[in-house]
C-alpha cells in the first residue's frame, strides 16, 4: 500500500518512449474529430482564390501538418500513394519551359490556373517526411514549402491535367472552397466513415493500449498455472451486477483471485473520479471473499486529480505506476497473494 505521494515518486507520468508511436497512431483519428469545424472553417473562408487557403490556415492557428492530414483523410490519399507520387512525381508533373520547374495545371471556379511547386520533387516523401503520422501528427508543425505543395496537390489535383496518372480524382476539395453548404456537407459525410472507424477500433483506444501492455509484462513474470483473465468478472456475493465484478484484468490460482484495474492518462480525465467513487465498496467486498484490488495509475493527467488518486490509493491492496521495475513489484504481490 502507498500514498499518492509514495506512488507518484515513482510514476513516469508521460507515455513509455516504445509506446510513443503507437498512443499518437491511435490519437490521431479523434485528433482529426476534434479539429474537424476548425477545418470546416478554414475551407469556407477560402474562395476568393486558390491560394487563400494559406493565408486563413496561418490565421487560424491549425498546425499545418493537421491540416494536410484532414485532406489526405478526405481524399483517401495514404501513405502508400504519397510515396508513390513521390517517386512517380517528375514523370507526373512537367517542368514550365520558362522557368523550369515543375508545375500542375488545374482548374478553379472555371478558370485555368498554374501552380509551381516549391520544393517537390524530394527524395523519400512519404507520411514521416510530411510529419503525419507516430509521434509527428501529435506535434504541431509549421507551413513549410513541401506542405504547401501536397496541401495544392490534395485540394486540387482531381481537375489538374494528370489526375488520372497519380490517382488524384478524390483530391477534390479545392472545388468546394468557399461554398459554405456545399463543404459542410461533403465534410461531414466523408468523416461518417472516420468516425465508424474510431468507433470500431475499440482496441487501439489508449486505454487499451495501457492494459495491453501491463497484461504482456505481467505474463513475462508470472508462472503459467496462474489463470490471465482480460475484462475478466469476479462473483461476489452482495455484488448485484449480472456477471460479477468486472475488472480490466483478473489473476486467479485455486480458490484466490486478484481484480486489476488499469488507468494511464497523460490529460485530465474524469474516470479515475469514476474509479475512485468505487474503490471503498470494491475493496471492501473483495476482501470478504477473501480476494484483493490492485491498480495500475500513472499519466500526468491522472496525478492533477490527486483527491481521486488518493483514495484509490486508501483502498487498494497494491498501488503501482507503469514502468518494468514496477510490474515486478505488482507481480510479486499477486503471487503472494494467490499463495502460487
Amino acid at each position: 500500500m502507498r500514498t499518492i505521494t509514495e506512488l507518484e515518486q515513482h510514476a513516469v507520468k508521460w507515455w513509455p518512449k516504445e509506446l510513443e508511436e503507437t498512443v499518437a497512431a491511435a490519437s490521431v483519428i479523434p485528433a482529426l474529430l476534434a479539429s474537424q469545424e476548425q477545418f470546416i472553417c478554414i475551407l469556407k473562408l477560402s474562395g476568393a482564390k486558390p491560394e487563400q487557403v494559406f493565408d486563413v490556415l496561418a490565421a487560424s492557428g491549425m498546425s499545418a501538418n493537421l491540416f494536410l492530414k484532414h485532406l489526405a483523410v478526405l481524399a483517401d490519399y495514404g501513405g502508400e500513394l504519397i510515396k508513390r507520387i513521390g517517386r512517380e512525381f517528375s514523370t507526373t508533373f512537367k517542368a514550365d519551359s520558362h522557368s523550369k520547374k515543375p508545375v500542375m495545371h488545374y482548374v478553379f471556379k472555371g478558370e485555368q490556373h498554374v501552380y509551381t511547386f516549391l520544393a517537390l520533387p524530394v527524395k523519400g516523401l512519404g507520411n514521416p517526411k510530411l510529419k503525419l503520422d507516430g509521434v509527428a501528427i501529435a506535434k504541431p508543425q509549421a507551413m513549410s514549402p513541401l506542405v504547401r505543395d501536397m496541401v495544392m496537390i490534395l485540394m486540387h489535383g482531381a481537375t489538374s491535367d494528370v489526375a488520372h496518372l497519380a490517382a488524384l480524382e478524390k483530391c477534390e476539395i479545392g472545388t468546394l472552397l468557399g461554398d459554405e453548404i456545399a463543404i459542410d456537407r461533403y465534410v461531414k459525410e466523408k468523416y461518417l466513415h472516420v468516425s465508424r472507424i474510431t468507433t470500431g477500433a475499440s482496441a487501439n483506444h489508449l486505454g487499451q493500449i495501457a492494459q495491453t501492455w501491463v497484461l504482456d509484462t505481467l505474463r513475462k513474470r508470472l508462472p503459467g498455472h496462474v489463470a490471465i483473465h482480460r475484462n475478466g468478472t469476479i462473483k461476489l456475493k452482495g455484488h448485484n451486477q449480472p456477471g460479477g465484478m468486472p475488472f480490466d484484468v483478473v489473476f486467479e490460482y485455486g480458490q484466490k483471485k486478484v481484480g486489476l484495474e488499469v488507468s494511464f492518462q497523460v490529460t485530465t480525465n474524469s474516470v479515475i473520479e469514476r474509479k475512485a467513487g468505487l474503490a471503498k465498496d470494491r475493496q471492501k467486498l473483495m476482501h470478504k471473499h477473501g480476494h484483493h484490488i490492485a491498480y495500475v495509475v500513472d499519466g500526468a493527467g491522472n496525478f492533477q486529480r490527486s483527491s481521486a488518486v488518493g483514495t484509490l490509493c486508501k483502498f487498494s491492496d497494491c498501488t503501482v505506476a507503469y514502468s518494468e521495475s514496477e510490474m515486478a513489484v505488482l507481480a510479486q504481490f499477486i503471487l503472494e497473494k494467490l499463495n502460487a
